[in-house]
């Protein structure tokens, strides 16, 4: 899910400050600006060690390829897809 950011200029970011946190808090990104120009963006923090490592990732995809028993036709769940 993509969050789309929203401008704000740095004086009312420094005078609105405790608002914007909340937003962040709620998952609201902002991008500060100075003079049109822009400095600075305002995200929720993401501990870096709740990252999940690209060889768990892929392990896990193998799991999941290696349990079908069956022989199955991508193209054909792509196209049913589509549809909808």
């Amino acid at each position: 899910m993509e969050t789309k950011s929203k401008l704000i200029g740095s004086f009312n970011a420094k005078t609105h400050l405790s608002k914007l946190i909340d937003d962040v808090q709620k998952g609201e990104e902002y991008i500060i600006t100075k003079r049109g120009k822009l400095v600075a963006k305002l995200i929720p923090y993401r501990n870096p060690d709740d990252n999940v490592k690209i060889d768990e990732i892929i392990a896990q995809f193998d799991k999941i390829r290696n349990s079908i028993k069956r022989r199955v036709n991508i193209k054909r769940y792509i196209a049913e897809g589509r549809k909808y």
